[in-house]
């Protein structure tokens, strides 16, 4: 008889839920550490007016926008610079005439002041807006 045991041993064990924890904390790591491209990395190239001359025809009204989005329509000044001032110093300049609208905004003013003029120019129902811009050699 025999008593003694047999030193082979049984077939080797993987321990899988050990390896899938070191997949998981390897996933958080690189998404953790993943460096992602950030919106003012982006670059964005601006439509450029061209140098050709343009036949300038005349415009009943004009709205200049400020550096600091104060409004004026035909170089009158606005009390604010609230939407709805804005509406009814349109509206009174063009009585019933919603010809060409010229806007004239410094390079420098919020993007919001000239969206917020277009916006009231649509709803008082002007079809013709139109951006004054210089040709990239004019001096400022």
């Amino acid at each position: 008889m025999r008593l003694r045991r047999s030193t082979r041993e049984d077939d080797p064990e993987i321990n899988l839920i050990s390896m899938i924890d070191v997949l998981l904390v390897l996933l958080i790591f690189f998404m953790i550490s993943t460096t992602f491209q950030r919106a003012e990395r982006i670059r964005v190239e601006l439509p450029r007016a061209s140098d050709a001359p343009v036949s300038v025809t005349h415009f009943a009204l004009v709205v200049t926008i400020t550096r600091n989005g104060r409004y004026l329509v035909n170089g009158r000044a606005l009390l604010n610079s609230n939407a709805l001032t804005l509406r009814r110093a349109l509206a009174r300049a063009a009585g019933t005439h919603h010809g060409p609208l010229l806007i004239r905004a410094d390079a420098r003013t919020t993007h919001q002041s000239v969206v917020t003029v277009m916006d009231v120019a649509g709803q008082l129902g002007f079809a013709q807006l139109d951006i004054a811009t210089t040709h990239q050699g004019a001096a400022q």
